[in-house]
Protein backbone atom coordinates (compact mmCIF):
# COMPACT_ATOMS: atom_id res chain seq x y z
CA UNK A 1 0.00 0.00 0.00
CA UNK A 2 1.26 3.71 -1.12
CA UNK A 3 1.88 5.41 2.62
CA UNK A 4 1.48 8.64 0.95
CA UNK A 5 5.18 9.81 2.13
CA UNK A 6 6.97 13.03 1.21
CA UNK A 7 10.92 13.80 1.44
CA UNK A 8 13.42 16.31 1.11
CA UNK A 9 16.67 16.07 -0.35
CA UNK A 10 19.74 18.56 0.56
CA UNK A 11 22.48 18.14 -1.64
CA UNK A 12 20.90 15.97 -4.18
CA UNK A 13 23.41 16.85 -7.61
CA UNK A 14 26.28 14.83 -5.97
CA UNK A 15 27.07 11.46 -6.52
CA UNK A 16 24.82 10.14 -3.54
CA UNK A 17 22.42 12.68 -3.73
CA UNK A 18 21.86 11.67 -7.55
CA UNK A 19 21.79 8.04 -6.83
CA UNK A 20 19.24 8.71 -3.89
CA UNK A 21 16.62 10.88 -5.63
CA UNK A 22 16.51 8.49 -9.25
CA UNK A 23 15.74 5.51 -5.99
CA UNK A 24 13.26 7.85 -4.06
CA UNK A 25 11.57 8.40 -8.11
CA UNK A 26 10.79 5.04 -8.00
CA UNK A 27 9.52 4.54 -4.24
CA UNK A 28 5.86 3.68 -4.33
CA UNK A 29 6.33 5.00 -0.67
CA UNK A 30 6.46 8.40 -1.82
CA UNK A 31 4.47 10.99 -3.48
CA UNK A 32 6.37 13.82 -3.30
CA UNK A 33 10.39 14.48 -3.43
CA UNK A 34 11.46 18.23 -2.58
CA UNK A 35 15.15 19.04 -3.38
CA UNK A 36 16.89 22.00 -2.46
CA UNK A 37 19.65 23.09 -4.75
CA UNK A 38 21.82 25.90 -5.78
CA UNK A 39 21.28 26.67 -8.85
CA UNK A 40 19.00 24.83 -11.60
CA UNK A 41 18.56 21.45 -12.60
CA UNK A 42 18.39 20.20 -16.04
CA UNK A 43 15.33 18.52 -16.60
CA UNK A 44 17.42 15.29 -17.72
CA UNK A 45 19.36 14.75 -14.70
CA UNK A 46 16.36 13.08 -13.23
CA UNK A 47 13.82 10.73 -14.80
CA UNK A 48 9.90 11.84 -13.21
CA UNK A 49 6.86 10.89 -15.00
CA UNK A 50 4.87 10.49 -12.00
CA UNK A 51 5.86 14.37 -11.64
CA UNK A 52 6.90 13.40 -7.98
CA UNK A 53 9.81 15.85 -8.47
CA UNK A 54 9.80 19.65 -6.76
CA UNK A 55 13.42 21.54 -7.03
CA UNK A 56 13.87 24.62 -5.44
CA UNK A 57 16.77 27.01 -5.84
CA UNK A 58 17.89 28.29 -2.53
CA UNK A 59 20.75 30.43 -0.95
CA UNK A 60 22.18 28.30 1.58
CA UNK A 61 23.65 30.94 3.65
CA UNK A 62 20.19 31.30 4.64
CA UNK A 63 18.70 27.81 5.06
CA UNK A 64 16.89 28.73 7.68
CA UNK A 65 14.46 31.51 5.34
CA UNK A 66 13.29 27.59 3.80
CA UNK A 67 12.22 25.75 7.57
CA UNK A 68 8.67 25.71 5.80
CA UNK A 69 9.99 22.88 3.14
CA UNK A 70 11.50 20.83 5.90
CA UNK A 71 7.83 19.82 6.68
CA UNK A 72 8.19 16.52 5.55
CA UNK A 73 8.15 12.85 6.85
CA UNK A 74 11.63 11.96 5.98
CA UNK A 75 14.90 14.58 5.32
CA UNK A 76 17.69 13.32 3.87
CA UNK A 77 21.01 15.24 3.75
CA UNK A 78 23.74 14.15 1.30
CA UNK A 79 25.42 17.47 1.84
CA UNK A 80 29.43 17.73 1.23
CA UNK A 81 32.45 18.84 -0.53
CA UNK A 82 36.07 18.61 -0.15
CA UNK A 83 38.74 20.90 1.20
CA UNK A 84 40.29 21.41 -2.69
CA UNK A 85 36.81 21.98 -3.46
CA UNK A 86 35.74 24.63 -0.55
CA UNK A 87 39.08 26.51 -0.59
CA UNK A 88 39.80 26.68 2.95
CA UNK A 89 39.56 24.94 6.03
CA UNK A 90 36.42 27.15 7.22
CA UNK A 91 34.19 26.86 3.90
CA UNK A 92 34.49 23.24 4.56
CA UNK A 93 33.47 23.22 7.92
CA UNK A 94 30.76 25.34 6.68
CA UNK A 95 29.24 22.93 4.55
CA UNK A 96 30.09 19.52 5.80
CA UNK A 97 28.74 20.79 9.36
CA UNK A 98 27.40 23.74 9.72
CA UNK A 99 24.83 23.54 6.70
CA UNK A 100 23.85 20.08 7.93
CA UNK A 101 23.45 21.26 11.78
CA UNK A 102 20.66 23.29 10.35
CA UNK A 103 19.01 21.61 8.43
CA UNK A 104 19.02 19.22 11.28
CA UNK A 105 17.70 22.31 13.39
CA UNK A 106 14.69 22.87 10.81
CA UNK A 107 13.95 19.12 10.36
CA UNK A 108 13.40 19.19 14.16
CA UNK A 109 10.97 22.35 14.23
CA UNK A 110 9.23 20.93 11.67
CA UNK A 111 8.97 18.22 13.25
CA UNK A 112 9.54 15.71 10.57
CA UNK A 113 9.52 11.73 11.13
CA UNK A 114 13.60 11.39 10.62
CA UNK A 115 17.06 13.03 9.34
CA UNK A 116 19.14 10.74 7.85
CA UNK A 117 22.81 12.12 6.78
CA UNK A 118 26.10 11.28 4.92
CA UNK A 119 29.00 10.34 7.69
CA UNK A 120 32.57 8.81 6.76
CA UNK A 121 33.91 5.62 8.12
CA UNK A 122 36.52 6.89 10.76
CA UNK A 123 34.35 9.75 11.86
CA UNK A 124 35.66 11.13 15.04
CA UNK A 125 35.82 14.37 16.97
CA UNK A 126 38.76 13.61 18.24
CA UNK A 127 40.68 12.52 15.13
CA UNK A 128 43.83 14.31 14.01
CA UNK A 129 42.00 14.33 10.35
CA UNK A 130 40.53 17.52 9.83
CA UNK A 131 37.89 15.71 7.47
CA UNK A 132 37.14 12.94 9.82
CA UNK A 133 37.62 15.02 13.17
CA UNK A 134 34.72 17.74 11.62
CA UNK A 135 32.86 14.28 10.47
CA UNK A 136 33.13 13.22 14.36
CA UNK A 137 31.98 16.56 15.12
CA UNK A 138 28.95 16.27 13.52
CA UNK A 139 27.48 12.93 14.29
CA UNK A 140 28.19 13.74 18.12
CA UNK A 141 25.69 17.98 17.96
CA UNK A 142 23.35 15.67 15.83
CA UNK A 143 23.19 12.78 18.02
CA UNK A 144 23.28 15.21 20.96
CA UNK A 145 20.51 16.85 20.20
CA UNK A 146 17.05 17.00 21.85
CA UNK A 147 13.73 16.08 20.09
CA UNK A 148 15.49 15.06 16.60
CA UNK A 149 14.25 12.08 16.28
CA UNK A 150 15.20 8.84 14.39
CA UNK A 151 18.68 11.13 13.42
CA UNK A 152 20.64 8.71 11.65
CA UNK A 153 24.66 8.89 9.83
CA UNK A 154 25.48 6.41 7.00
CA UNK A 155 29.34 5.79 7.09
CA UNK A 156 30.70 5.23 3.39
CA UNK A 157 34.38 5.14 2.83
CA UNK A 158 35.46 5.67 -0.84
CA UNK A 159 32.22 6.40 -2.65
CA UNK A 160 32.48 4.64 -6.08
CA UNK A 161 30.42 6.31 -9.19
CA UNK A 162 30.84 8.81 -11.82
CA UNK A 163 31.23 12.41 -10.35
CA UNK A 164 30.92 15.64 -12.00
CA UNK A 165 33.79 17.36 -11.08
CA UNK A 166 37.89 15.94 -10.93
CA UNK A 167 38.82 14.23 -8.04
CA UNK A 168 42.48 12.23 -8.50
CA UNK A 169 43.08 10.26 -5.88
CA UNK A 170 39.31 9.10 -6.00
CA UNK A 171 39.59 8.15 -9.30
CA UNK A 172 42.46 6.11 -8.68
CA UNK A 173 40.96 4.61 -6.00
CA UNK A 174 38.04 3.41 -8.32
CA UNK A 175 40.58 2.14 -10.29
CA UNK A 176 42.04 -0.26 -7.40
CA UNK A 177 39.10 -0.61 -5.86
CA UNK A 178 38.12 -4.17 -6.83
CA UNK A 179 41.82 -5.47 -5.73
CA UNK A 180 41.20 -3.69 -2.70
CA UNK A 181 37.91 -4.86 -1.98
CA UNK A 182 38.68 -8.67 -2.26
CA UNK A 183 41.33 -8.28 0.93
CA UNK A 184 39.31 -6.43 3.20
CA UNK A 185 36.97 -8.85 4.95
CA UNK A 186 35.96 -9.04 9.10
CA UNK A 187 36.98 -5.98 10.53
CA UNK A 188 38.39 -3.92 7.65
CA UNK A 189 34.97 -4.70 5.75
CA UNK A 190 33.99 -1.13 6.61
CA UNK A 191 36.78 0.21 4.70
CA UNK A 192 35.36 -1.60 1.27
CA UNK A 193 34.85 0.78 -1.40
CA UNK A 194 30.97 1.15 -1.57
CA UNK A 195 28.78 2.29 -5.00
CA UNK A 196 27.02 5.79 -4.08
CA UNK A 197 23.41 3.31 -4.67
CA UNK A 198 24.37 1.01 -1.96
CA UNK A 199 24.91 4.23 0.02
CA UNK A 200 21.28 5.68 -1.15
CA UNK A 201 19.95 2.35 -0.30
CA UNK A 202 20.79 2.19 3.18
CA UNK A 203 20.25 6.09 3.95
CA UNK A 204 16.18 5.12 2.59
CA UNK A 205 15.99 1.71 4.98
CA UNK A 206 17.05 3.97 7.79
CA UNK A 207 14.03 6.18 7.66
CA UNK A 208 11.21 5.74 9.87
CA UNK A 209 8.31 3.85 7.47
CA UNK A 210 4.62 2.56 9.65
CA UNK A 211 3.60 -0.53 9.27
CA UNK A 212 1.02 -0.43 6.35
Amino acid sequence: MNSNKTALVLGATGLVGKALVRQLLLDPRYDSITILVRRPVPASLFSDPLGKLTPLVIDFEQLQDYQGYFSVNHVYCCLGTTLKQAGSKAAFRKVDFEYIHVAAQLTRAQRADSFVWISSVGANAKSSNFYLRVKGELEDALMRMPQLPNASAVRPSLLLGERNESRPLEAFGQMIAPALGAFMAGPLKKYRPVSATEVAHKMITLQEFDSQ
